[in-house]
């Protein structure tokens, strides 16, 4: 189970900055499709909302990795 837990944690750290490039790039093409001030605010929230999620997938990842998440017995 702790193979699993650093394997997935290798892939929250990778997807955290994969889903971020994705739609930072998604907005930049909408916000050149349709360079409104209404579609502007719209992605700007989305990406404002959206970074500190990323951020945390990351470090969730990262304490993953690390092998924080163990069972009760585990924790001294």
């Amino acid at each position: 189970m702790d193979i699993l837990k650093k394997i997935l944690g290798i892939v929250w750290i990778a997807l955290g900055p994969l889903i971020l490039y994705y739609l930072i790039k998604t907005g930049a093409a909408e916000i050149a499709r349709n360079p409104s001030t209404n579609t502007k605010i719209q992605w700007g929230v989305f990406i404002g909302i959206f970074v500190p999620i990323a951020v945390g997938l990351v470090l969730f990842g990262y304490y993953a990795l690390k092998g924080e998440y163990g069972a009760a017995a585990d924790v001294k």
